[in-house]
């Protein structure tokens, strides 16, 4: 079967909006110029969870009562954003920037691609769904 036979077979793709998922791990006193950074870029839609977790830092010791302890998990906040490809560089930027203390346990960021959305209430799929 030559090449263009092959080509022939095989279905069309299909066309979706492309969409990344944004996750960042960050300080929780810094939310809110975060929250502020995502409104400037056009970001309609955030989730925040309460996080801890540790990094290179791996915790740290502290004194109460007179008894020393290692607190191993730190108060972090994990931010989860949606938003289309063209968005996705603008994005990142925004949320390092306004997380950045220059301080270890800043945070980090992650983006991975969504293959599909869907809007519960109307039924949008994809770029139109965020």
């Amino acid at each position: 079967m030559g090449q263009t036979a092959w080509a022939r077979l095989r279905p069309e793709p299909v066309d979706r909006g492309h969409v990344k998922k944004i996750e960042a791990i960050i300080k929780p006193f810094k939310l809110d110029e975060v929250k502020e950074a995502l409104h400037e870029v056009g970001v309609s839609g955030i989730t925040v969870t309460e996080a801890k977790g540790f990094g290179r830092q791996k915790g740290h010791t502290e004194l109460y009562r007179g008894a020393e302890y290692v607190v191993d998990f730190l108060p972090k906040v994990k931010l989860e954003v949606v938003v289309s490809d063209a968005q996705a560089e603008a994005v990142v930027e925004a949320i390092a920037a306004a997380a950045q203390t220059g301080r270890i346990g800043d945070g980090k960021i992650f983006v991975t691609p969504i293959e599909s959305a869907l809007r519960i209430r109307t039924g949008e799929k994809d770029d139109a769904a965020i």
